[in-house]
């Protein structure tokens, strides 16, 4: 058995970290802050909590696949998506509501959205014999040939969108999956537009308590399975020596032997830092940097009649709004408007007779001091344009702190840094993704840039194929 170091306590890292103590390795885990879960972070506020990052679950199988029986809820639709003209669609679980909701919307369009739904599935079922099933040089026993044409490879999702309706609300909708991993629907694959196979197959679920409960859970599990943990314990460099990593030199000078090292970083961290490589550095930043996520956490007095648990108010021009973040390096002034609150169905998120809303708006990676308008009157804009859109919040704030993606980056770990060559930029972007398996023996990659795509059942996926490649070859069964 072999010696390990995990790189990272994110999600990522903290399930490879356990799959990989359960094949028999020895595995030590080092994080650079003083708590794990990455992504899963909250912040709390005069008796209100709010998650700073994924709001939703899906796939949670793979959860309980890891050992993870924590009861989970699902709220009583998918989402709620407002639109610029002032129409609304609610999205249910059920296909057959679904449809009937796309056919009030857009008279005509319910049979596409079947159509659209069927592709999606099919895409999926591709997918998890390709993608989301190993490292892409190395074709599982069940993929098809077919596989490659079922993922649509030379099309955006934008171009998919189009390709099923005419309704531009509807095309919106489909474009919203792009978010989800941090890019644009005109640059993203169409694969990602399997994501809605996702939640109507298999649902959108919340955690009581938020979703950090699920890093709690995790937690426990790594000390059952033996896994050393070091908090504020950052890592300088990955060591090698010729062919094959050796260990690990940590910020305080300590170096420490690993036969494997397993790198819970973005890739250009990992080749920029901890082992540089320029060639690949190179590589990896020609693919440019997903958005990140500007947070506005609002303390919200009094009760909001029909307010859902996740709705979305979308920008009046979509292809302006991705243009100024990726092209323009700038927040948009018309930004598509994520509002997730979900005391709506958990008493505990916020006091009795009050809202949690975490408000989310896509903005560049970048620093904010280079913005063209300061963080605080962004934060004005952002509010200013829920109140255009029936939900005026002025007279009722306790409070509306700000995140910015530098705050998310340095205090919690969670969504501010730039994702390089993540899953989902350009058209062929899965075949361009960093590799699991790094340049030296015993090195792999299980960040947000070499994962099969975005949100937390692909990191779990992500860890899952790293395991099984240091099975390979290091051998380890697992239990």
């Amino acid at each position: 058995m072999a010696e390990v170091t995990v790189i990272g306590g994110g999600v990522g890292g903290m399930a490879c970290a356990l799959l990989l103590a359960r094949q028999g390795h020895e595995v030590r885990l080092y994080e650079r802050l003083e708590r794990l879960g990455g992504k899963l972070a909250e912040h709390r506020r005069d008796g209100f909590t709010f998650s700073l990052g994924p709001s939703l679950l899906t796939m949670p199988a793979l959860f309980r696949d890891l050992g993870l029986d924590r009861e989970l809820i699902e709220p009583d639709q998918l989402c709620r998506y407002r639109f610029a003209d002032g129409t609304v669609l609610d999205a249910h679980r059920d296909p057959e509501r679904m449809a009937a909701e796309v056919e009030r919307l857009a008279p005509g369009e319910g049979r596409a959205w079947h159509a659209f739904h069927g592709w999606a599935r099919r895409c999926l079922d591709a997918a998890d014999r390709t993608a989301f099933a190993g490292p892409l040089i190395r074709a599982s026993g069940g993929a098809r040939l077919s596989d490659l044409l079922a993922v649509a490879p030379a099309r955006t999702l934008d171009g998919l969108a189009r390709r099923y309706f005419r309704d531009p609300r509807l095309r919106q909708y489909v474009g919203r999956y792009a978010t989800y991993a941090g890019s644009s629907p005109y640059r993203a694959p169409a694969a990602l537009g399997c994501v809605p196979a996702l939640e109507h197959g298999q649902g959108v679920w919340y955690a009581p308590g938020g979703l950090a409960r699920l890093a709690d859970d995790l937690a426990l599990l790594l000390k059952a399975a033996g896994v050393q943990v070091f908090l504020s314990e950052p890592v300088a460099a990955v060591e090698t020596a010729g062919p094959r990593v050796t260990g690990v030199r940590l910020a305080s000078g300590e170096r420490v032997r690993a036969d494997v090292v397993v790198a819970n970083t973005d890739a250009a961290a990992l080749y920029g830092r901890l082992l540089p490589h320029r060639r690949r550095l190179r590589r990896i930043a020609r693919l440019g940097p997903s958005s990140s996520a500007l947070l506005v956490l609002a303390g919200v007095e009094g009760r909001t009649p029909g307010l859902p648990h996740h709705s979305v108010f979308f920008s009046a021009d979509y292809a302006r709004e991705f243009a100024d973040i990726f092209d323009h390096g700038r927040p948009p002034r018309d930004p598509t408007i994520y509002v997730g609150c979900s005391s709506v169905d958990d008493g505990t998120q916020a006091p009795a007779g009050a809202e949690n809303w975490t408000i989310l708006v896509n903005v560049p990676a970048r620093d904010p001091g280079r913005w063209p308008i300061g963080v605080g009157s962004y934060r004005d804009l952002i509010l200013e344009l829920l109140a255009r859109r029936g939900h005026d919040l002025s007279g009722r704030l306790r409070f509306a702190d700000v995140f910015t993606p530098a705050d998310l980056r340095d205090r919690y770990g969670a969504w501010g840094g730039a994702i390089y060559g993540s899953a989902c930029r350009g058209r062929l972007a899965s075949f361009l993704r960093p590799g699991n398996r790094g340049p030296r023996r015993g090195l792999y990659l299980v960040g947000g840039s070499a994962h099969p795509g975005g949100g937390l059942p692909m990191v779990t996926l992500g860890a899952r194929i790293v395991a099984g490649l240091v099975a390979q070859d290091f051998g380890g069964a697992t239990r």
